[in-house]
């Protein structure tokens, strides 16, 4: 009989922890403990890795849905999505399904060839998007670099700018990743001191000012004007209502193309599909990245009319890895895993609420609340240390990070369901409160 009583207990045990461990349980700990397993791993990392990254004090071991575990077991909201890479949710079983399918199939071709699902992808992107043709990369910022190229080549061929002198206009507080010609469009010193000479034909003007550009513009030798329709690294700046249509009516006007950066904002973040879609503005090129693998491998792309993608001829740009078949399944199944979810019309929807319950934190501790859809951003007063918010955050079983140093920005997957939220909410309280 007592050996009896021990087994169920010990049953009993065990399916407690199985139900605080499922995906849908909110985390069960109030106060996390950081062991010796998570400090193996920071030091591991300290040692042999570059010292280019100074993450927040959590050594994640699996993930599932809006869900991360480290290696003692604890359990977390996830509140930066991987930077939005991951707005399916980790692991979302219909897109580790279609990566394990083709990967028993062909990985890898190479463009050398032509393989089965490259243009299965391309016609389901474009048509969903509503552009002519898409040219696939791996990595966000080759997004960005190959919009670059694309516009400058339309500029020569098209616009018919003298050889060498085409122009491209960014916006203060801009990123789009920290390759040269990346950080040479930065205003960010932490991103392009040290890292000269710099790109030439690149310019830079105030956010979200329509007078700026239209001076800008006026220089015929400008091919486009790059912008992320919400600055998310910056700390999630959202433009004034009409900017985005204004830009595209100063664009066509001067004949210059629009360039979105939708890697970040783009695949339902913000609450539609794309975040230009908020004011019905159709950029001249699109960049999409991070979410369009739903985080599970890096897939890039750029979106186009023939007009402006079919000026790049073969040979002029490419990609060992760019357009693989693995790629294109997974990136397949992404898309359709944020049409068939209506994730957008869940970001809208939970974004509202999420704001407006973090508008009610006391203004002595959080100022300000920015943001639209899921990616939104809390600012911390000056007289608080965002990055000691994060760790009472995590140690509550939150996950975030601050940006620009009293930028707290919250971007959780978009499979986040209501009661999630508020449990998110209420967490996020209790450790502003605290604070006042």
């Amino acid at each position: 009989m007592q050996a009896r009583n021990i087994f169920q207990r010990s049953v009993n045990v065990f399916a407690k922890l199985v139900r605080e461990r499922s995906t849908n349980a909110a985390p069960s700990v109030t106060s996390v403990s950081i062991g010796a397993p998570s400090e193996k791993v920071f030091e591991r990392e300290k040692k042999y890795g570059a010292h280019n990254y100074h993450p927040l004090p959590v050594a994640i071991e699996r993930a599932n849905g809006v869900f991360v575990w480290d290696v003692e077991g604890n359990k977390y909201y996830d509140f930066l999505s991987a930077y939005s890479a991951v707005n399916q949710g980790h692991c979302h079983p219909r897109i580790i399904d279609a990566l394990k399918k083709q990967s028993e199939l062909v990985t890898l071709t190479s463009r050398a060839f032509y393989n089965t699902c490259l243009g299965e992808y391309e016609e389901y992107i474009s048509k969903l998007f509503g552009y002519d043709k898409v040219l696939p990369m791996n990595t966000g910022v080759e997004g960005g670099e190959t919009a670059c190229k694309l516009a400058r080549k339309w500029g020569y061929t098209v616009k018919k700018i003298p050889e060498n002198q085409a122009k491209i206009l960014f916006v203060e507080g801009n990123f789009w990743g920290r390759t040269l010609a990346a950080v040479s469009s930065s205003t960010d010193p932490d991103c392009f001191t040290g890292f000269g000479p710099y790109m030439p034909g690149f310019g830079v003007i105030p956010y979200d000012n329509v007078d700026a550009l239209e001076k800008a513009l006026q220089d015929p030798n400008v091919c486009a004007f790059m912008l992320e329709p919400i600055q998310g690294e910056a700390g999630v700046y959202v433009p004034q209502d009409g900017y985005l249509s204004k830009v595209r009516e100063l664009c066509t006007k001067y004949n210059v193309l629009m360039v979105a950066d939708e890697v970040q904002t783009g695949l339902s973040r913000t609450g539609k599909r794309l975040a230009c879609d908020h004011e019905n503005v159709r950029p001249d090129i699109v960049i999409l990245g991070k979410a369009l693998s739903g985080g599970v491998l890096p897939v890039s792309a750029i979106l186009a009319d023939d007009e402006v993608m079919l000026t790049i001829k073969p040979g002029e740009h490419g990609s060992t890895f760019g357009g693989n078949p693995l790629a294109c399944k997974v990136a397949l199944e992404a898309l359709k895993v944020l049409e068939d979810e209506k994730l957008a019309d869940n970001a809208q929807r939970l974004g509202v609420i999420l704001r407006g319950e973090l508008s009610k934190l006391p203004k002595e501790v959080v100022p300000i609340v920015r943001g639209k859809g899921l990616l939104n951003a809390i600012v911390i007063s000056s007289d608080k240390d965002a990055w000691d918010v994060c760790i009472k955050l995590r140690d509550n079983g939150l996950l975030a990070k601050p940006t620009h140093g009293d930028i707290i920005r919250f971007a959780p997957p978009l499979v986040i369901n209501e009661d999630q939220i508020y449990e998110c909410i209420d967490i996020i309280s209790r450790v502003v409160t605290t604070l006042k």
